[in-house]
């Protein structure tokens, strides 16, 4: 499908997993949470249950490493009926701290790019999950130069980008976002009539995962890599 971006005046980026790793940190603290909870389930059935505790969760914790811990925290206590440890709730808040002292690690051509096309058009930095760490990431980054507005959202639905453009003055046609999930950061744009380029990352959390049906006859790119991006807008 060609798609024009001509008329692209602003960019959105998406932060975790677009510019840097993080969802890696999630798959490799399941793995760590279901060892030390081994006595009481298998792995499998451990990381079932959590993701839905995670899942059921959000509309009170919403995103990030400290919803994600206060939900290990929960799973410890269910599935033991309550007989975990102290030492083992010690463990589970520790994974949380390991997770959130992580270095930041930018993925490839990230810092190329947002030069490149800081240079010819407005760029903004739209992501969600906990505020507090996601300033303590971009900060890490050394990107927030690149960005001339930075927004951390509660969640990123229709309604979430549309009062992000009202609020910025932003014409949906003029806008392009660029993420690595197609639930949170293209198939919104997309129904509000702005633009979106997927870049997918090679791990997804399952909640962001989408069917084939949801994405049929929908108009956005997918790449391969960020540097791309400059080709498509050239």
């Amino acid at each position: 499908m060609e798609i024009d971006y001509k008329n692209i005046k602003v960019i959105g980026f998406d932060a975790d997993d677009t510019l840097w790793v993080n969802e890696t940190y999630f798959r490799e603290a399941e793995l760590a949470f279901a060892s030390l909870l081994s006595k009481y389930e298998t792995p499998n059935k451990i990381d079932q249950e959590l993701f839905k505790k995670e899942i059921g969760n959000l509309p009170l914790y919403g995103y990030g490493v400290k919803a994600f811990v206060l939900s290990m925290v929960e799973m410890a206590l269910e599935l033991s009926n309550h007989q975990v440890s102290n030492k083992t709730i010690e463990a589970i808040l520790n994974i949380g701290k390991d997770m959130l002292n992580k270095p930041v690690e930018l993925l490839d051509g990230v810092e190329e790019v947002l030069k490149s096309l800081s240079k010819k058009y407005r760029l903004i930095l739209a992501t969600k999950g906990d505020l507090l760490d996601q300033e303590r990431k971009l900060e890490k980054s050394g990107l927030t130069d690149y960005f001339h507005h930075i927004e951390v959202l509660s969640d990123k639905k229709e309604a979430n980008y549309s009062k992000l453009l009202n609020h910025l003055d932003i014409n949906p046609s003029e806008f392009l976002m660029i993420g690595n999930s197609l639930k949170s950061d293209v198939l919104p744009l997309v129904n509000i009539k702005a633009n979106a380029i997927h870049v997918p990352f090679h791990t997804t959390w399952a909640h962001e995962q989408v069917s084939e049906q949801e994405t049929n006859g929908k108009a956005y790119k997918t790449i391969s890599s960020l540097f791309e991006v400059i080709k498509l807008l050239n």
